[in-house]
Formats: structure tokens, sequence, C-alpha cells
């Protein structure tokens, strides 16, 4: 069983134009992601899904760079991208991610995978439907029959654009499994969306990546329990809907 993380990126943004590829310490946040990504104990394969817009270009400059796989394809429909990444990684089972997630660690990746093991009838496994997990650190799982089957039925554009909401929004047809942290962190915003989002996870890179480059979920929060003032600089953002 192949288990690959497709990661969607697209230098489009309405609120913060080009986020993943803005620098912290020299370092793009997309480069951070696939670092942190890569130290899961399950997953075989990383590909970068992007556009065939010339503004995503410099995503692909930077997957060439790095060696990273990468497929493109339309923007507004994600999904086949999707298909188009898990058919060129012949995938057995999809780890959905974005890149406006660089915090994401590898242990909270891997225990939604697990889930999705575990559960052996499921077909969508997340942790985001009861959320219990900062934003930032979404995850979704799934089997390659699964995506075959969403691909066949959706036709809205709206849920060839979110790829899973016609999963979300028909759970009589699909068993769905979501994951609680033992510890509601829901308050926390760590998702790169805004300028004041950025600036936040910048002080949390510059703060752990020097002592701990592949700091945890856990380690992120003792630290914000010590900084409680840099919680308020996005505190006011609205997050966008799915």
């Amino acid at each position: 069983m192949k288990i690959v993380a497709i990661l969607q990126a697209r230098m489009g943004s309405s609120r913060l134009p080009g986020k993943v590829l803005r620098t912290v310490l020299g370092k793009p946040l997309i480069k951070y992601q696939i670092d942190r990504i890569k130290q899961s104990s399950y997953l075989d394969e990383i590909v970068v899904a992007t556009t065939n817009k010339r503004r995503d270009d410099s995503i692909v400059d930077f997957c060439e760079s790095e060696r990273i796989r990468y497929v493109r394809g339309s923007e507004e429909d994600v999904l086949s991208r999707y298909l188009k990444a898990a058919n060129e990684t012949q995938a057995d089972v999809i780890v959905r991610l974005t890149a406006d997630c660089p915090l994401i660690d590898a242990q909270t990746i891997d225990h939604v995978i697990k889930a999705f093991e575990t559960n052996k009838n499921a077909d969508y496994v997340t942790n985001v439907l009861e959320r219990s997990y900062p934003r930032g650190y979404d995850i979704e799982v799934f089997g390659r029959e699964t995506l075959d089957e969403i691909n066949n039925i959706a036709n809205r554009i709206s849920d060839r654009e979110h790829v899973t909401t016609y999963i979300r929004d028909h759970p009589e047809q699909f068993h769905i499994v979501n994951v609680l942290h033992h510890t509601n962190y829901s308050n926390y915003r760590l998702t790169v969306d805004t300028l004041e989002d950025f600036q936040l996870i910048e002080k949390i890179i510059r703060s752990m990546e020097p002592k701990h480059r592949y700091f945890t979920l856990e380690d992120v929060i003792t630290l914000l329990e010590q900084q409680v003032d840099w919680v308020k600089i996005n505190a006011n953002i609205e997050q966008k809907g799915w």
C-alpha cells in the first residue's frame, strides 16, 4: 500500500499573495513544511500539486531546485489536480495537505494516518470536522477509491475546488472518522492566510528553529503559553470558509 502526501500550493491568494514562498531565516515556508512532512513514518512519497498559471512557475522552480515531485493542473478544479497526482504516483492512500500550514508536524500526520489504517472501513479520516487541533494542522486521509468516487460524482464548482466538501456534505454515503487531540487546542490559529498570520508564524519559527528543527505541536503550545501576547497578533482574523 503506497501512501502519498499531496500538498496543494499556489501563489495566488486573496489575502496574502505569494505566501508559500515567503521566507523566514532565508527559507521559504513551503520548504519548512515539506521538511517537516518528510519526517513522517508512514509516507512513501510527497508531491506538490500546483496550477498551470504562469505565476506558479516559481513554485515549479522551487520544486525542481529541491528535487521535489510536482504536478500542474487547473487552478479552479483542484480535485482534478489530486487525481493527476494520485495517478502519477500510483497512490493507494492520499494524505491531503495544504501549503498554508508550515508548522504541521509528522506526529500529527502519522496520528491521522494510523487512525485511517486502524479503522478498516473508513473512507475518510480527518481532524477538521470537530476541531481540537489548531488551524494550520489540518489533515485529511482517504483511499484512492474514495478519490475516484468523488471525482465521478462531485459536479459543483465548490466541491471540485475544495476537494473533499462532497464527502463532508454527504456523511450518509461515506464512513467518516474524526480524530481528536487529547487536549483542545482549537482556539489557536497557526495557519498562514494573512500578514498577521505570517507574523506569528515567523516569531514561532525564529524562536524554535535554531534549537529544535522538528519541533512538535506541543512544543509550539508550550512556547505560546509562555509568550501569551503573540497569540493576539492574529486573534482577530476571521477564518475563510472551505
